[in-house]
């Protein structure tokens, strides 16, 4: 079922500028210039280091507990929704956390303080995903700071809202920001990836991709085309990179996200649709995709439906 249009774009945080890390060590203030790393595309601004304890929330590396106690996890565009539930949900299971936005600012910090508050450290990062130079970036100072990258979750994407049948509204421009970072930018982190992962042994990719990827359907044409894609570049990562690297996505419905707001009505009936009673949490998601790495550890390739049984209908 197609979401109603609507007049606005909506974003999921796309990723590459330093905002903020926290270990467990006095408190102190580092500023730096900007990593050469992106010089071309980004505006001069010096990184922005804050480091602090946090009393007895902290557990020393090694030593604090949870099935990815030791591991690091990247979470693209995790200031809020499907992302923020996926960084806190790998924290509860000791993962140390880098937290991804463009623009959601304080939800970024709200979600980097919740995972924080479980023990982990975490690393705040702002910039553009489909930006592969800030991508880059992003990777090289969670492995100079956090010591390594073993979990990455592409979250961030975009839409605009166009009725299926409204071939006429699509631009160019609508193409090019949608593809660009939902598959793009995708395989822009998953490639950056790649070598730190094997340099710890392994590692797993989860794609965030989406039921309108395999129905059609879905916010516009160029989303469901973008999606799809997304999940074919899951498969293709995932018999390149075999044995050591899995890379795996989760194909959401709806989701009651910020993404859905003002469409309440629609998202009622959708649920009331399905076989499970109402459309997904944020939550619902990020405990496929934590799920991936602590117990469905001989999975890859494989695609994911959260969507209630909906697409059984």
């Amino acid at each position: 079922m197609s979401i109603p249009p609507g007049p606005r774009i909506l974003r999921r945080a796309p990723c590459g500028r330093l905002a903020g890390v926290q270990e467990p060590t006095p408190r102190y203030t580092r500023t730096r210039s900007p990593d050469p790393i992106g010089a071309g595309s980004r505006s001069a601004a010096n990184i922005h280091q804050v480091v602090r304890g946090r009393g007895d929330h902290w557990k020393e590396r090694g030593m604090s507990t949870g099935r990815l106690a030791g591991k690091v996890a990247i979470v693209t565009g995790s200031a809020t929704g499907i992302g923020a539930a996926t960084a806190i949900g790998m924290a509860r299971e000791g993962a140390d956390v880098v937290i991804n936005y463009s623009r959601s600012h304080a939800e970024a910090e709200a979600t980097r303080d919740a995972c924080a508050a479980l023990g982990v450290r975490t690393l705040l990062v702002q910039g553009d995903c489909s930006d592969e130079a800030q991508v880059k970036h992003l990777v090289a100072e969670t492995v100079n700071v956090l010591g390594g990258v073993d979990i990455l979750v592409n979250n961030a994407g975009r839409t605009r809202f166009v009725a299926l049948a409204d071939v006429d509204d699509i631009t160019d421009a609508d193409w090019n920001d949608i593809l660009n970072l939902n598959v793009k930018g995708a395989f822009y982190a998953a490639r950056a990836v790649v070598a730190p992962m094997r340099a710890r042994g392994g590692g797993l990719i989860v794609n965030v991709a989406s039921i309108s990827g395999l129905t059609g359907g879905g916010s516009s044409i160029p989303y469901a085309v973008s999606k799809g894609a997304l999940i074919t570049l899951t498969k293709s990562l995932a018999k390149g990179l075999a044995p050591d690297i899995r890379v795996n996505a989760v194909a959401p419905g709806i989701v009651t996200t910020r993404w859905v707001a003002g469409r309440e009505d629609h998202v009622e009936r959708y649920g009331k649709e399905t076989p499970m009673g109402r459309a997904a949490g944020p939550e619902d998601v990020a405990g496929v995709i934590v799920g991936y790495a602590t117990h469905a550890t001989f999975l890859t390739g494989d695609i994911t439906v959260v969507d209630g049984g909906r697409e059984m209908r």
